[in-house]
């Protein structure tokens, strides 16, 4: 079962994880259409999902396989669209970008033409969904203060400290301006445990094609590949085919209880593979077995969370969000724009996507990212 260090590493992990990026995760599950209970069934189906599936791939394969959902996902869904068909039309995609990933674990060349966008393109475009998320804090200031204010300064001051726990403590800052919001008479959940909530999916082209392939490809780029990149600089070799079908199949069986995807994690690997974990390299997975426990935990649980966010002040789960995705967002831009041979095509496909422009039924994410990717052939084409 692992030493002591694991069992609280992977507590931490949990912790960080969980708390880090739940915002986004419901405004974007609440943005493509999905109703209160369904956003709670999602944050549970995607918590539950990410814990076995850690739990599963670490036991079986002896590596500390630490599992997310798509933070990069949830907040393409923040910024889409909802599907004419609601909520039902997003499942639709959440099971088609599932389905890929499984493809891609089985099919090398799926996996290879996913790999042959050039990294500062698919950075770009997160970059640019990231971008209006990333604004909601400061806009905030401007109509609520006492809102926003708290939760970037509890942010910014303990980021000078430990940027791991900076999001964590905003939470922290929200619920109590949860309790100031309603003057500390603070009603409880009527059920402590979620209840699932099955939604029969619906396929349509222009949810497949406006979010099914962006969030596979963005999932793709910045979580399942880093992922597996991250296992291995730490000296772990797991079949990168068998982990990508394995969180994809993870992934096919949330969605119609409302998780968007599950994949491979790159910071809390870092953190499940580092030494300070156990001494014995063969012994850091249960760390990410630990994990994969208190995600479950929190999943179960998950709607209280969305029970107390709905009791949040005007601006206040938006500005969380926003503050939650600062540094994905310095990282996305940084890589986008570092590269000189390709900084043109990067610059337009972020441009393209925070225009949020929507042309013939398809957004910016799609769209900047074609023009990127024509904007990068036709300069290797004239070179």
């Amino acid at each position: 079962m692992g030493t002591t260090q694991t069992f609280f590493t992977g507590l931490v992990v949990a912790i960080v994880g969980f708390f880090s990026s739940f915002p986004i995760f419901l405004q974007g599950v609440t943005t493509v259409g999905a109703t209160p209970g369904q956003a709670a069934s999602a944050l549970m189906a995607g918590a539950i999902s990410m814990g076995l599936a850690g739990i599963v791939l670490s036991l079986w394969q002896k590596v500390p396989v630490s599992v997310a959902w798509s933070t990069p996902g949830v907040a393409l869904l923040a910024v889409s669209a909802p599907d004419a068909t609601g909520f039902a039309g997003a499942i639709g995609a959440f099971i088609f970008a599932g389905a890929l990933t499984v493809i891609a674990g089985f099919w090398k060349p799926l996996a290879r033409l996913a790999q042959s966008i050039p990294a500062p393109i698919t950075q770009a475009m997160l970059a640019g969904v990231l971008l209006s998320i990333c604004f909601t804090p400061f806009r905030a200031l401007a109509d609520a203060p006492w809102v926003a204010l708290p939760i970037l300064l509890t942010w910014f001051l303990v980021s000078r400290a430990s940027r791991l726990f900076a999001v964590p403590a905003a939470v922290l800052a929200t619920v109590v301006l949860i309790f100031v919001h309603n003057a500390g008479a603070v009603p409880m959940p009527e059920a402590a445990l979620t209840s699932p909530v099955f939604t029969m999916p619906t396929f349509t082209l222009s949810a497949i094609v406006g979010l099914g392939l962006p969030l596979f490809i963005v999932t793709m780029a910045t979580q399942n590949i880093p992922g597996m990149s991250v296992l291995n600089s730490n000296g772990y070799r797991p079949p990168a085919g068998k982990m990508f079908a394995s969180v994809g199949a993870f992934s096919i069986l949330s969605a119609p209880f409302g998780a968007a995807q599950t994949c491979l994690a790159a910071i809390t690997a870092a953190m499940c593979s580092d030494e300070n974990v156990d001494p014995d390299p063969a012994q850091r997975y249960w760390a990410a077995v630990w994990s994969g426990v208190f995600y479950c935990l929190f999943g179960i649980f998950a709607g209280a969370v969305t029970h107390f966010a709905a009791l949040a002040p005007d601006f206040a789960v938006g500005s969380l969000a926003g503050v939650a995705l600062f540094a994905v967002f310095m990282n996305s831009a940084s890589v986008a724009l570092k590269d000189d041979a390709i900084r043109e095509a990067a610059g337009i496909t972020f441009l393209i996507t925070a225009s949020d422009v929507t042309l013939f039924g398809l957004g910016g994410a799609v769209w900047g990212l074609v023009a990127g990717c024509a904007v990068y052939l036709v300069q290797r084409w004239r070179g």
